[in-house]
């Protein structure tokens, strides 16, 4: 099995491109299997390895996996990477932090290729979990053999063996694959095994599926690939069938911009009217859209205040405003804040946690935004007034939000906040 595996990479021509390959190794069954087969025919294929191991630190079983792959690595002359998981625990999470630290590794050592052990099986459960979460059938394609990834390609040479195929060698057992607790275990223990039940190649025709949309998706760029998408004339003429999927297509290179269904149908209305307009988005993107074009583009970073102490009696200038901190007088004409300390005020702009005591309750000022519909530029542009710890007033898209000052309190002056021209 293992000749024909190698000749079938060869075939493929996995590695013609790359010689130093960073192997993903958790040292679960899937992932050392792909490891020693690597190593075993390194000669044949052409490539050098090295190691990459990240310790989630959730198991104490953990810590002697990581001991064995480092003694393992020592022994064969095998490069070994190794990052410890920090912060909240989830299964998001942690993979966000494995590919964060892969890329880390392949910038800073020169590898040009990113090897995982994803197999026929792992395929089928990620198409059947976005069949679950009501997926895009263009994210129904499931996961690629090869694609690019940080400095060069990740390449999944087993992806079209299904588990029972793949070498057997010595591995880790993690128990917590068997938890049901997880989403992915109850797919792969439960779901699956009982509606293969009722079809035998229920998962193998799961891959076949994912295979069909891979070339639906293909036909289409082809059909497409003369169409100037962000053109609102040619846009514009096309049905609203081919107009969505178009709009798919573009929203592909912007990976970060993460539309839910209802935001990219907005966005949709959006472009099928006629009209000129600057739309904030999600994430930092915005929608520039004129008469004849639309682009989708990062917002404009803004350059913002450095914090600042407004003392009794001083004026400074924060932003496009002018503040003044004096004794008490009662300006109508303009916003203000009433004092009841002498103490310096903080003018800053917004930090994480940031919440305001409206005397019945507090409220976070993310919320207060939500709320308030406040867009995101203005949100980064809000003035904050901070004074003995606690916030006391917040300026905002023009509006004044104060924290609820006691009753018959003694005053000690007046902010006031002036518009520069």
């Amino acid at each position: 099995m293992t000749e024909k595996l190698l000749q079938m990479m060869q075939a493929k021509g996995y590695f013609n491109h790359h010689k130093k390959i960073l192997v993903a190794v958790s040292g679960g069954a899937d992932s050392m299997s792909l490891l020693h087969f690597l190593y075993n025919h390194q000669k044949a294929l052409d490539i050098q390895l090295g190691i990459a191991h990240v310790n989630h630190k959730q198991r104490q079983e953990s810590e002697y996996e990581e001991d064995y792959l480092r003694h393992w690595a020592k022994e064969h002359k095998v490069p070994f990477h190794y990052s410890a998981f920090s912060g909240k625990f989830s299964e998001n999470a942690a993979r966000t932090f494995r590919y964060e630290f892969f890329r880390r590794v392949m910038k800073d050592y020169g590898y040009t290729a990113l090897v995982t052990a994803h197999h026929a099986d792992d395929q089928a459960e990620t198409i059947f979990m976005r069949l679950l979460r009501g997926s895009r059938l263009r994210h129904l394609t499931g996961i690629s053999a090869v694609r690019p990834f940080g400095t060069g390609q990740i390449i999944r040479p087993f992806l079209h063996l299904t588990k029972a195929q793949l070498p057997e060698t010595f591995h880790f057992e993690d128990k917590s694959n068997t938890s049901l607790d997880y989403l992915r275990n109850r797919i792969r223990l439960s779901y699956l095994p009982t509606l293969s039940k009722e079809n035998p190649k229920f998962k193998e025709h799961l891959c076949l599926l994912s295979e069909e949309v891979g070339l639906m998706e293909q036909a289409l760029e082809e059909l497409t690939k003369d169409i100037t998408i962000t053109g609102l004339s040619v846009f514009q003429q096309q049905s609203d069938a081919v107009q969505l999927l178009l709009l798919q297509n573009y929203l592909d290179s912007f990976p970060e911009l993460q539309l839910s269904k209802g935001q990219f149908n907005q966005l949709l209305s959006y472009l099928r009217k006629k009209a000129s307009r600057k739309v904030p988005l999600k994430n930092g993107y915005e929608l520039v859209k004129t008469q004849t074009d639309f682009l989708i583009r990062q917002e404009e970073s803004l350059s913002l205040s450095s914090p600042r102490h407004l003392k009794l009696g001083e004026s400074i200038t924060f932003e496009e405003y002018t503040l003044t901190f004096s004794e008490f007088n009662d300006n109508s004409n303009v916003d203000c804040v009433n004092i009841l300390s002498d103490s310096p005020i903080m003018i800053r702009h917004r930090q994480k946690g940031d919440k305001i005591d409206f005397g019945t309750h507090h409220k976070k000022l993310r919320r207060l935004f939500i709320d308030n519909k406040i867009p995101d530029k203005e949100r980064q542009k809000a003035i904050i007034g901070e004074q003995d710890g606690q916030i006391i007033f917040l300026y905002v898209s023009g509006r004044l939000y104060l924290k609820k000052n006691p009753e018959n309190a003694i005053l000690y002056g007046t902010v006031v906040i002036y518009k520069n021209f």
